[in-house]
């Protein structure tokens, strides 16, 4: 009989696939009818430009700004979706539109379109997220995102007048200010071992009990005093095991029949 073949779970990415298709179709619409939707951006400073918080995101300049995102954001949106499952919208949501008005209100007055800062506030939730779970799988992924994309940082600062510094800022700052609000909901570590809890005593542990200070074995008469059960073919009890003590006497008596044995 076949064994099933193990499944993978792809939901977490159908939400940024449809976002950058979204992203896609605008700019496609702009191209192919000559339509210019910039107006539709962040303009700092007016009421009309609010409207750009929401809508900027979907528009891009070129194919390159618009490549430059597409990839980033679908992989930083799924990582969000699959290791936050239950703060990922939250998180997604006030995310784009508090980065959306930290743009509108630093920003320079031009319009300001393009889904860098949604990317760069992924980018820095997962980075400090991770560094204060104290979650060695959530930190993995911290070092993961400074390892693909740790040269954004350069683009925070005003080095191309070309260039949104003020939305990428936006969105970091605010990405950090969700790691430290979403704290309290992360999942508590739990301790495999009872080794690794804070409570944990070694006078307490049975087994340690039979090495001393310099951690020499000792055996004790718990060690080997246990009976085998009559109701178990294994002859332990269950959830008991049995260990076996042999002298020195005893050890050198049944070395000596090996060797004779053995010659």
């Amino acid at each position: 009989m076949r064994k099933p073949k193990a499944q993978i779970n792809i939901k977490f990415m159908i939400l940024p696939v449809y976002l950058v298709l979204a992203m896609w179709i605008v700019f496609w619409i702009e191209v192919r009818w000559g339509y210019g939707l910039n107006h539709y951006g962040i303009m700092p400073g007016t009421i009309s430009g609010l409207r750009g918080i929401l809508f900027g995101p979907f528009l891009h300049g070129s194919l390159k700004h618009l490549f430059n995102n597409s990839v980033p954001l679908i992989v930083l949106t799924s990582t969000l979706l699959y290791f936050y499952p239950k703060q990922a919208l939250r998180i997604l949501i006030f995310g784009t539109l508090f980065a959306g008005l930290g743009t509108w209100l630093i920003g320079r007055p031009a319009y300001h379109i393009g889904a860098s800062g949604v990317v760069y506030m992924l980018a820095s939730f997962l980075l400090f997220q991770g560094l204060i779970s104290r979650n060695v799988q959530l930190t993995s992924i911290s070092l993961i995102v400074v390892f693909f994309y740790g040269s954004l940082i350069w683009y925070l600062f005003p080095i191309d007048p070309k260039i949104s510094w003020e939305g990428h800022s936006s969105g970091f700052v605010v990405g950090i200010v969700l790691a430290l609000w979403n704290y309290k909901n992360l999942p508590t570590v739990q301790k495999k071992y009872e080794w690794e809890k804070e409570d944990y005593s070694a006078a307490d542990d049975l087994f340690m009990q039979h090495f001393d200070s310099k951690g020499n074995f000792h055996p004790t008469e718990h060690w080997y005093n246990s009976k085998p059960s009559e109701n178990n073919h294994t002859g332990l009890h269950r959830g008991q095991i049995e260990y076996h003590y042999e002298s020195d006497e005893t050890k050198r008596k049944n070395s000596a029949d090996e060797r004779s044995r053995i010659e």
